[in-house]
């Protein structure tokens, strides 16, 4: 496994973790009130755009994934197509399972498909980024043992670590301790960026003590 490959990836990650901090204090100094809490629907919109917009510049600059094979206009408008339909659904589907999970149904609509286009943007950009609209594909990575690259580990640290942390930020909420950052979704939508966060760092790091024992095989 080459180091700068792993530097790369640190680089990358960084800069991803460097974009939700900037989506958190920047607005402030242009829209007046502005607050994670206070205007927490705006941050939602804003961090998941700064998020989105950073992976799609990062996934075109370093090519992780690159295939070979040189793919016609048509392939790619098509492709690009899919993408966003599959980001869609993936949005529809985090609501859906947030929903079964007890979020409410008709009210906080908002809130919650926004919670679930941040969560979508933690997790199914990647996927789209990376391996693009193959389903067959994400299933395999998120195997055991299935990556086949360093990129891909990243991609299963930080897809688990966001969904985790959005699990775990719902504990909170039924306590009766009337705090601002209770009100649905905020601890959760919190607790998916501090877990999103917390996997782009421990990725590179978990992969550089491990990569004596990580062996990558070709698909």
């Amino acid at each position: 496994m080459r180091e700068a490959e792993v530097r790369r990836l640190l680089a990358a990650n960084l800069l991803c973790a460097l974009a939700i901090v900037l989506a958190t204090l920047g607005p402030a100094f242009f829209l007046d009130g502005f607050s994670v809490l206070g205007t927490h629907l705006t941050w939602l919109c804003v961090c998941s755009v700064c998020v989105a917009t950073l992976n799609i510049i990062l996934h075109l600059v370093l090519k992780p994934n690159q295939s070979p094979k040189r793919r016609s206009f048509g392939h790619k408008i098509s492709r690009f197509l899919k993408c966003c339909i599959y980001f869609f659904m993936s949005c529809i589907l985090f609501h859906a399972i947030i929903v079964l999970y007890g979020a409410p149904l008709i009210e906080l609509v908002t809130e919650t498909f926004l919670f679930s286009v941040l969560l979508s943007t933690f997790t199914t950009l990647q996927c789209l980024c990376l391996l693009g609209p193959n389903i067959q594909a994400w299933i395999q990575v998120f195997s055991k043992n299935g990556a086949m690259s360093i990129w891909e580990s990243s991609l299963q640290i930080t897809s688990v670590c966001s969904i985790l942390g959005a699990w775990f930020g719902a504990f909170p909420i039924p306590l009766d301790w009337d705090r601002p950052w209770q009100v649905w979704p905020i601890s959760c939508s919190l607790g998916a960026t501090f877990g999103y966060m917390a996997g782009l760092i421990i990725a590179p790091l978990w992969i550089h003590w491990n990569r004596k024992q990580l062996t990558y095989k070709s698909r």
